[in-house]
């Protein structure tokens, strides 16, 4: 299976100039936690969580709409590409430990996204034809959960 048959197409984004305010309040109206970043030049440079988001106003202790997207969003960036097998994707989320990953086009662009609850609902419970198992879904999952060895995101400081 690829990523293009589990990936929702239409993906929201916001640019690196966009205030935590606007991106929180965008995730809010479109239901979603994840927000790729797109740059000038359209291709995906990053992503901001919604968990990112509250991290970086809890340590910086100002309001939402003072900080921008690109002085909190995480220095790490994981895409994976429409034609990617799905299981390749999973390896991505299972090692470094991430929920979500941009599916970027051959140029960089924004193609849609690809979360771990996508390929869950695709999962079958005895993987034929290189489907996606249950068993696939549940080692990426115990390790986002487990995922402790020191590679979570870092919010980047910002300066003054």
């Amino acid at each position: 299976m690829k990523v293009r048959d589990v990936m929702a197409k239409q993906a929201s984004f916001c640019a690196p100039e966009t205030n935590l305010a606007a991106a929180a309040e965008l995730m809010w109206k479109t239901g979603c936690g994840f927000l790729p970043v797109v740059g000038e030049g359209g291709n995906v440079i990053g992503v901001i969580t919604d968990r990112d988001i509250c991290i970086a106003l809890g340590i910086h202790n100002r309001k939402p709409s003072e900080l921008l997207v690109k002085n909190v969003m995480p220095p790490e960036l994981f895409t994976c590409t429409p034609t990617d097998d799905v299981h390749s994707a999973l390896k991505t989320i299972r090692i470094e430990g991430v929920r979500r990953l941009p599916v970027v086009d051959r140029e960089g662009a924004l193609a849609g996204v690809l979360s771990l609850d996508d390929i869950v609902l695709r999962a079958r419970e005895h993987a034929f034809r290189k489907d996606v198992s249950y068993n696939d879904v549940e080692d990426a999952y115990k390790a986002i959960c487990g995922h402790s060895n020191g590679r979570r995101r870092k919010t980047q400081h910002m300066a003054a």
